[in-house]
């Protein structure tokens, strides 16, 4: 990979979630949609419902640790948007490790 850049737009979300794949799990949420650039864009993604702040930064923090250890690893050319569940603030990095690596061979983006 690159370079990693940040999907910060709501239209750009929304372009992935309504026109992207997804994939669940009981973690995290993955959607996944080629983009015409030659990069990586990550977004993640913590709704209210996760907790107050402290549970919901945790998520992401969460979330950006485990992306990092597969960032080598992702295709690049792809838009990427994780979305936390209420388990991923109690759950360690190599959980969700192993769910989006699932996800994303899954997905296509992985090389």
């Amino acid at each position: 990979m690159k370079e990693k850049t940040k999907i910060n737009k709501n239209r750009e979300y929304r372009k992935v979630y309504n026109h992207g794949k997804s994939m669940a799990s009981s973690v995290i949420v993955t959607y996944c949609l080629k983009n015409k650039l030659s990069v990586v864009r990550l977004g993640i993604t913590t709704s209210k419902k996760i907790g107050n702040a402290v549970k919901r930064n945790r998520a992401r923090r969460v979330i950006r640790a485990a992306f990092f250890e597969l960032k080598g690893k992702v295709k690049n050319g792809y838009d990427l948007i994780f979305v936390a569940r209420s388990k991923t603030c109690f759950v360690k990095t190599g959980d969700v490790l192993k769910d989006m690596r699932f996800h994303l061979e899954k997905l296509g983006a992985l090389k």
